[in-house]
């Protein structure tokens, strides 16, 4: 239900006691008793949805942070009532946080339509919570301002320096080598993240902030800012007094979520060599305002919008290297020949008259000119194929182009807890040269489709020096994380798709060339282990849990649950 010309402030989506005049009488009495004067009730209200939790150490500057929103709020004359919503910290969350960013999404979207608000600040970071919160958003239609934590600082440690996540599992590899003792590993994880903020990398939530940037969500210049830096206070400052403008204006987020808008947050996506988790989120916002995002279409954007930011995982630097080096508006400078520029922000301007309005230095170290690219071609590619009927992604620009183009033998793990169990075993039959398989980490598999694609090089061949192989999965990859790793199979094994029926020894071919995934069997054999497949296991009686079973769609539908994406 879209926001309309009716009633503003506190007289907007009154109580229903069969007596409007009663309740708005009623609602300002209470709103007294929280001190605040006539004047003050009378502004234009500017929620902000906030989700600080104790479980989320990404979020913890958030009061800081809030406190800065409602000083721009007052500033620039509206009522600022900041509301909690649930809370997604990443590692904090059992199954994953992706089984409940759909739940978040719901709670953004009812608590905007149910309270009584002008516009919104959306006050999120942590990887699923910038998701959660523009879903939200997209579907209540009120005019909001996506508002981002920032990344950490990495910090010096023995003469280099660290930052969470990509260094965190480059150690790790060492450590499972053999390569790190104990006590470095432990003393590693003392510093690699130390500051507040998400991760320091291009992971999914500084690639989620540079999408939400993009896409005119957020102020401009806002996604790099480090989360401990005075200007990300600033950018709340500013956040506050621009939703109090959209209040007026009425600039609702369906007329800057738009097809040309999110086809410039591909872009910018492919550019950065962002996390492929944001091919799955991207999809889901996009379908909030009806809009389809067409795996095809990437592989297209990606062959002609090359890499041009030098970050980890795909590099060697930091978000915050990026926030010196000029920021998102030098990577969409460079990029604004291929980019629809008549799209719209939160500021009222298009993103051309933004950037037509920016310049100065750039460090070509960490942005690169687009004739100069720091990889030819986009950092993500969409596999399709016997084995992937409904396609797969691929971060090209993190993986070993030696392992693009090869035939290889399965050794399959049937779930995350046979490949906990055998990964490591002495006895296990793998060479370097095969395809490791995961099967059931999908959506509906249970484990509600975790960050475990990254699977383990197998202990012997680890202490052996192997440092990448092929790796297939109906799982997710963390956007810090590196490697020749195919994700996302669809339809996952759960559900009876293809990845179901691999088997050890059978023979998969991989072209990234050709963007093609096949299993090597022939159909009268799959058909056979078709037949054998065990039934489902009966999903949850009740809750949330029965909910997300009933719903999730595939991740080529973004993971949304089918009643809430716009027909």
């Amino acid at each position: 239900m879209a926001m309309t010309d009716g009633p503003r402030g506190l007289a907007r989506g009154l109580t229903n006691y069969g007596d409007a005049d009663f309740a708005l009488y009623l609602r300002r009495s209470f709103a007294t008793s929280m001190g605040y004067s006539k004047a003050m009730l009378a502004r234009p209200v500017v929620g902000i949805a906030q989700s600080a939790s104790g479980f989320n150490n990404c979020h913890r500057h958030f009061p800081e942070l809030i406190e800065a929103v409602k000083r721009g709020v007052l500033a620039a004359g509206g009522l600022p009532l900041d509301f909690p919503t649930v809370s997604l910290g990443e590692v904090f969350l059992t199954p994953t946080s992706m089984m409940f960013r759909n739940l978040m999404a719901m709670d953004v979207e009812e608590m905007i339509r149910a309270q009584p608000m002008d516009a919104v600040v959306l006050v999120g970071g942590c990887d699923k919570t910038v998701p959660a919160q523009l879903m939200g958003a997209a579907s209540a239609d009120v005019p909001a301002v996506q508002l981002l934590a920032g990344p950490m600082l990495p910090m010096a440690y023995r003469g280099e320096l660290l930052g969470a996540c990509t260094d965190c599992r480059r150690f790790w590899a060492k450590y499972r080598a053999g390569g790190v003792s104990a006590e470095e590993i432990e003393r590693i994880e003392e510093n690699l993240a130390t500051t507040a903020g998400t991760c320091a990398v291009m992971g999914t939530a500084s690639t989620m902030a540079s999408i939400a940037e993009t896409l005119g969500m957020a102020l401009p210049g806002t996604a790099a800012i480090p989360a401990v830096h005075a200007d990300r206070l600033r950018a709340a400052e500013a956040s506050g007094r621009q939703a109090v403008a959209l209040a007026a204006t009425r600039l609702r987020p369906s007329q800057i979520i738009t097809r040309h808008s999110i086809e410039n947050a591909l872009r910018v996506l492919l550019a950065i060599g962002g996390s492929t988790n944001a091919v799955i989120h991207l999809t889901a916002v996009a379908g909030r305002v009806g809009v389809e995002v067409s795996l095809r279409r990437l592989n297209a954007l990606s062959d002609e919008t090359p890499v041009l930011v030098d970050l980890k995982p795909t590099g060697q630097h930091y978000m915050s290297d990026l926030n010196a080096a000029g920021g998102l508006g030098a990577v969409l400078r460079e990029l604004s020949p291929l980019l629809h520029l008549d799209c719209l922000t939160v500021t009222g301007q298009t993103l051309g008259e933004r950037l037509a309005a920016e310049g100065g230095w750039v460090d070509r170290d960490v942005v690169r000119p687009l004739a100069d690219p720091y990889q030819k071609v986009g950092g993500l590619a969409a596999l399709f194929g016997s084995l992937a009927p409904g396609g797969a992604i691929i971060k090209r620009s993190a993986a070993d182009p030696a392992l693009f183009e090869r035939e290889g033998r399965a050794v399959v793990f049937t779930s995350l807890d046979d490949l906990s169990a055998r990964i490591d075993a002495p006895d296990l039959d793998v060479r370097p040269d095969d395809f490791l398989v995961l099967q059931n980490a999908g959506p509906k598999s249970g484990y509600a489709m975790p960050e475990a694609g990254y699977l383990p090089i197998p202990a012997k061949l680890a202490r052996a020096g192997i440092k990448d192989m092929v790796r297939i999965s109906d799982a997710r990859m963390s956007g810090t994380a590196y490697g020749t790793i195919v994700l996302h199979v669809s339809p996952e094994a759960a559900v009876g798709g293809p990845l179901a029926l691999v088997r050890n020894g059978d023979r998969i071919r991989l072209s990234v060339t050709d963007r093609r995934l096949d299993l090597r069997v022939e159909d009268a054999e799959l058909a056979r282990r078709r037949a054998s497949l065990p039934r489902p296991a009966p999903p949850p009686a009740r809750g949330y849990g029965k909910l997300y079973m009933d719903h999730v769609l595939q991740a080529e539908h973004g993971c949304d649950f089918d009643f809430l994406r716009k027909a």
